[in-house]
């Protein structure tokens, strides 16, 4: 059974099969947001659709605290592009700004 959890002490979201971690997308919290720096799925899970369950699991809690995200991490910008019920979530303003110091 996969399952998600948000592990604030190590300030990431683990995804498990069973009792074995598959992966985890690490984070910092600011005050109204949830920044996501990183996702990373164990080779051994890949092709499984942990990622994603991970993704949308992180999301939903992001939403559920009422959280913007600021989703630095390839993978979840490109989960957010994949699935637009999430695309309210993202704290566009933040975005513009980090791209046009680029």
């Amino acid at each position: 059974m996969v399952e998600v959890r948000d592990n604030p002490a190590e300030n990431r979201f683990e995804v498990f099969d069973g009792e074995t971690m598959a992966g985890f997308a690490r984070y910092v919290r600011r005050p109204g947001r949830i920044i996501v720096v990183h996702t990373e799925i164990d080779p051994a899970f890949e092709g499984k659709g942990m990622g994603s369950q991970l993704a949308a699991a992180a999301l939903d809690a992001a939403r559920a605290a009422g959280e913007h995200v600021v989703p630095l991490c390839p993978f979840i910008n490109d989960f957010i592009d994949r699935h637009p019920e999430y695309i309210d979530l993202v704290d566009t303003e933040l975005m513009t700004r980090l791209a046009q110091n680029r």
